[in-house]
């Protein structure tokens, strides 16, 4: 009993809300699914000898569609495209926002200025629009709308960055490593990154949902993944030409926001651990 309550306590408390807790159990399993692939597929998600739009049954637990293709199947097939993308789009976005930010930070002046004005460009538009002009402008695909969702995704990243540098750009230990002659990739690497790295966690944990909902969208636009791939957004596009068999839309529906929710839980507990100002503020109420 003494070991199991001296783990608890070293298991940070925001670890162990009940939100924090349910979105990592959702998360991994999401990405479970996503690993496995076809090992927990009931059918093959692409097969149409099916009846077509069977109602959920004993049968088929979530029924199947105008083509005679199993909703279960596509549904688990369509976590090893979005999921993926999503963390493929957060990952580019926070490389290059990243080094965008800091440079801007780090150098000031005329990189400081470039950067941001460069930032506050793209920002002006609307992301939604702007990513749908740029995904149409290259053709639907999938690589193309993670290429659109990248283009409107890293200007948040290089702002919160270039902030982080700026308040540690005049901090002693990084003025003595340049009066010691380091060079500016290992003042980078050093000191600026351990600053930084924390808030960056945070942000792009939270930015999991965003991706997804934003790829899915471009899926449902028919500016994403194209016919017959399993893509949770593509899904909910075909559903409204079926509107009266509300399973099709409803299931990858539900895929999407358990996906957007957990890592919106995880990337609050995530915040609340590493930073000390709201972690303190968890009552143990709230703690399993």
């Amino acid at each position: 009993m003494n070991k199991i309550a001296t783990r608890r306590r070293r298991l940070p408390a925001a670890w162990r809300t009940p939100l924090a807790l349910t979105g990592a159990v959702v998360a991994a399993a999401w990405i479970v699914i996503a690993v496995l692939g076809p090992l927990v597929w009931p059918h093959d998600p692409l097969a149409q000898d099916l009846p077509r739009l069977a109602a959920p049954g004993a049968g088929y637990p979530l029924g199947t569609d105008a083509l005679g293709r199993d909703v279960l199947s596509r549904v688990l097939a369509g976590a090893q495209v979005t999921i993926p993308l999503a963390l493929l789009l957060v990952g580019l976005s926070l490389l290059v926002g990243g080094l965008l930010g800091a440079v801007a930070g780090l150098f000031g002046r005329w990189a400081d200025e470039a950067v941001m004005r460069f930032t506050d460009l793209v920002m002006a538009f609307p992301t939604t629009i702007l990513a749908m002009v740029v995904a149409a402008s290259l053709g639907a695909s999938l690589l193309n709308a993670v290429l659109a969702a990248l283009i409107v995704s890293w200007p948040s990243y290089a702002r919160v960055i270039r902030g982080l540098v700026l308040g540690v750009r005049t901090a002693e230990f990084v003025l003595a490593d340049r009066l010691l002659g380091f060079s500016t990739a290992r003042i980078l690497r050093s000191d600026v990154l351990p600053v930084v790295a924390g808030p960056m966690l945070v942000l792009a944990s939270l930015d999991v949902g965003t991706a997804t909902l934003l790829l899915s969208g471009l899926s449902f636009l028919g500016l994403g993944a194209r016919p017959p791939t399993a893509e949770w957004g593509s899904m909910v596009a075909q559903a409204v030409v079926n509107f009266d068999s509300w399973w099709l839309g409803v299931f990858p529906g539900l895929a999407i926001l358990t996906v957007v929710m957990a890592f919106n839980f995880l990337g609050d507990a995530l915040r609340d651990a590493l930073d000390p100002r709201t972690a303190g503020t968890i009552g143990e109420g709230g703690a399993l």
